[in-house]
């Protein structure tokens, strides 16, 4: 091979390199993205707002309390779109994987405490897509952040969580021997409504993360 064929080659090498480079203000940003995910996982918002009742076309008698909804959400769904959205792909990826190794191996950082077990709890499946989900959305909006494109990341992101997260629960659950009364319960509970809850508040905290982006851009 000749000097002249073999330097493409080099500078390729040289691109990637520098390309998986940290800075100590990525890392900083990587590790503060980590205990925002942490905080999101202890942190519980009740969610407010109108809603139509049943009870409204069967002529029942209805009070004000029965046109309002409180939804209890954990906001770690949105809170690991915003990851995505805020780090990228790959400085996510990295703050996502230093999030389950922490809760692994070193200290109870998820819901129901942490450890090597924990792969066999039922939503450890949820935890692992989002890797997968920070890496397609974004992938998605590495082309930029226009409403197409943020809407298409959550939708994206969102649904692979719960895709996954679902498919893991089925695989643990059978492992166990459950019956399908217990995992429709489990699915309603986990990837039924609250499924719409993590399209909304995604999509909100994906466009606060493009702004964060925009006053810490020195950072990155």
């Amino acid at each position: 091979m000749t000097d002249t064929a073999a330097t493409p080659k080099i500078r390729v090498i040289k691109k990637q390199i520098e390309g998986i480079r940290l800075s100590f203000g990525s890392l900083l940003l990587i590790l503060c993205c980590t205990f925002l995910l942490i905080l999101a996982t202890f942190i519980q918002i009740n969610v407010t707002h109108f809603i139509i009742p049943s009870g409204l076309f069967s002529g029942e008698q209805l009070n004000v309390v029965d046109f309002i909804h409180t939804y209890k959400l954990i906001p770690q769904i949105p809170v690991v779109m915003f990851i995505g959205a805020f780090l990228g792909r790959k400085f996510g990826t990295m703050s996502i994987l230093l999030y389950i190794l922490l809760g692994l191996f070193i200290i109870p950082v998820f819901a129901l405490g942490g450890g090597p077990k924990y792969i066999f709890e039922y939503s450890f499946g949820y935890i692992l897509a989002y890797i997968p989900a920070i890496f397609f959305a974004g992938s998605i909006l590495k082309s930029g952040f226009t409403n197409r494109n943020m809407l298409h990341a959550v939708l994206v992101g969102v649904l692979t969580i719960h895709l996954i997260g679902v498919l893991y629960m089925l695989f643990i659950a059978g492992l166990k021997h459950e019956g399908w009364a217990f995992m429709n319960g489990w699915i309603v509970a986990q990837s039924g409504i609250k499924i719409i809850y993590d399209f909304v508040f995604s999509f909100a905290m994906v466009f606060i993360a493009k702004y964060a982006k925009i006053i810490l851009w020195f950072f990155m």
